[in-house]
């Protein structure tokens, strides 16, 4: 039997919350529906999703297998509406995302120039959205740095660069040629791909700039942030032991695009060239 992606898209609801009541308020129809519509889903699949007693409601091995792919099926299931929308209403379009300090300007005008019936438009992504932008079908496909969660992507890797430290430009050194990682040792860092309860999380590069001034730490970038992004506060070194940063072309693995394809290979032939 085919999965129904609206039982999915309620399982989703019950295992991130762990409670019937809240995931009814959540997905707006009543507790016996959701209920029903749950115990319909596990007849369909033949096993049971969730351990129900007293104390409450967790996941059965079946369920965290289930909610471990349900996001992806999901996502994928909202990329293919958008894009079928996407075809149905506009012209055709091809959306490409990028890293802070990517320059895309030669890719694109390479593959404008084979391709001028095609619209192409550019969105920068951040570390904690690169992936489910791709997924989601919010851009076609991306310039993405490391770390990457592979699943569900192709990756190709295209170029890798140097790293520089990020220092007010008051610190003590700032005025050096270039810097070890043991002269960093000492140096309180800023933490952004895992902080803490309390912390809120860095995003974007501005609010790296804004961290950094503030004396909250230093921070590691790839030589193009610093070509890009100046400031009279900001002061970058030279960090050559460094592990150098990677730039990745990411798109989904299972998607057939013309459009995807013929982008890649103007990619990988500017590379060549």
């Amino acid at each position: 039997m085919d999965l129904d992606l609206r039982k999915v898209r309620y399982f989703v609801a019950v295992a991130e919350l762990l409670h019937f009541g809240r995931a009814a308020e959540r997905l707006h129809i009543a507790q016996p529906v959701l209920s029903r519509q749950i115990r319909s889903l596990e007849k369909d699949l033949d096993a049971d999703l969730f351990h129900r007693d007293s104390h409450g409601v967790t996941l059965t091995p079946a369920g965290r297998q289930l909610l471990d792919d349900a996001r992806n099926l999901l996502a994928a299931a909202h990329a293919t509406r958008r894009r079928v929308h996407r075809a149905a209403h506009g012209p055709h379009r091809l959306v490409v995302g990028f890293r802070a300090g990517i320059v895309l300007s030669q890719a694109l005008r390479s593959f404008c120039a084979t391709r001028p019936d095609i619209a192409v438009e550019a969105r920068r992504v951040e570390w904690d959205d690169q992936e489910d932008l791709i997924l989601d079908g919010t851009v076609d496909l991306a310039y993405v740095r490391p770390p990457v969660r592979e699943r569900g992507l192709e990756l190709l890797p295209l170029f890798t660069e140097n790293r520089v430290v990020m220092l007010p430009a008051d610190h003590r050194l700032a005025g050096k040629r270039e810097l070890l990682l043991a002269d960093l040792e000492s140096e309180p860092r800023l933490r952004y791909a895992d902080p803490g309860p309390d912390d809120v999380p860095i995003r974007t590069i501005e609010e790296k700039f804004e961290r950094v001034v503030a004396g909250q730490g230093i921070t590691l970038v790839p030589e193009s942030v610093a070509r890009l992004y100046s400031r009279p506060d900001i002061t970058y070194v030279p960090v050559p032991d460094a592990e150098p940063d990677q730039v990745l072309l990411a798109w989904e693995a299972n998607r057939r695009s013309p459009l995807v394809e013929a982008f890649v290979e103007a990619v990988v032939e500017g590379l060549k060239g």
